[in-house]
């Protein structure tokens, strides 16, 4: 079997590439990312089989893999930060429509089946239990936006197989991680001794999040069992509020917390579902808890905190 695996030196990207060996039918990995702003991360992967990269704004060409037979596309190129979208709402929509468009095109030239990620937070605010059935989608961001659709464009697209995967927000450290989402950025202020940010509605509010060692699980679950059935489904390890993230967060470090306004700040307190992909016998029972130990084991091994505007 030979994949690719768009925007692969990102945060999960990055993780499932490390641990890619362990997907024995694989045979090669084409990465496509632009390796001038993450040539950090590539110098930092640890790999223990041949990759083959490809240094590509996918946003701007087209898929150029003529000779060989590709089965499989695992999409997670994307601008990916959701609050700071807002700030930059037609850039996202160009950016992430223009990777997805690319990889459509591609996955039908090759004939070549398609996993493509999507987000819970095309939920919105919403009432206490959503599943994937859920019609009222309320995104509250320009990424979530997008996402949405994406998933249109998908289910409109013919002579395609394909899966959508609505990743609750990732937990735990790789070589590529940003500490832009919720978890990993108050592991890192915690860690610097700087007070959480935390939105001032949060609080108490649930959300859903996802292990990074189970998005690896959940990929390779789709990738080797072909699960690819033009189905979505929810990805969530635990549903959490942010008073249970401290807590787990004072194991390891004590924390003040600093309440702060968001222009996407919800609401209501909701939590997802994933029910459904068990199903398929997946289950998703990584700890939280032990991807924020991870998190803080990752932090005091990195030499350059030193400097710590650098991280």
């Amino acid at each position: 079997m030979n994949i690719v695996v768009t925007g692969a030196l990102g945060h999960i990207g990055s993780n499932f590439l490390e641990n890619s060996h362990k997907l024995k039918r694989v045979k090669k990995i084409y990465v496509i990312d632009k390796l001038n702003e993450k040539i950090l991360t590539l110098i930092n992967l640890k790999l223990k089989r041949k990759i083959y990269f490809i240094n590509q704004d996918l946003s701007k060409n087209k898929i150029k893999i003529k000779k060989n037979k590709i089965d499989l596309v695992i999409h997670l190129a994307s601008t990916t930060n959701a609050a700071a979208s807002i700030y930059d709402k037609k850039g996202v929509f160009k950016n992430n429509l223009s990777c997805f468009k690319n990889v459509i095109n591609f996955c039908k030239s090759k004939k070549a089946s398609l996993i493509h990620i999507s987000s819970t937070s095309i939920y919105g605010s919403q009432k206490l239990y959503v599943d994937e059935d859920c019609k009222e989608l309320k995104p509250q961001s320009p990424y979530a936006e997008v996402k949405i659709i994406e998933e249109k464009l998908l289910n409109k697209t013919k002579g395609i197989k394909f899966v959508t995967l609505r990743f609750g927000t990732i937990v735990g450290p790789s070589v590529g991680m940003r500490f832009h989402t919720a978890v990993n950025k108050f592991c890192k202020q915690a860690y610097l001794e700087e007070p959480l940010n935390v939105w001032r509605t949060a609080l108490n509010q649930f959300r859903p999040y996802l292990s990074i060692r189970d998005s690896f699980k959940t990929l390779s679950c789709f990738l080797i069992k072909k699960n690819i059935n033009n189905q979505i489904y929810n990805i969530v390890s635990e549903n959490l509020t942010v008073k249970n993230i401290i807590k787990k967060i004072e194991k390891h470090k004590k924390t003040k917390i600093k309440l702060v306004n968001e222009k996407i700040m919800n609401q209501l307190s909701y939590k997802v579902n994933s029910a459904k992909v068990k199903k398929i016998k997946l289950k998703l029972d990584s700890s939280i808890q032990e991807d924020i130990t991870n998190t803080f084991n990752f932090l005091k091994n990195k030499v350059y905190l030193d400097e710590k505007n650098k991280l």
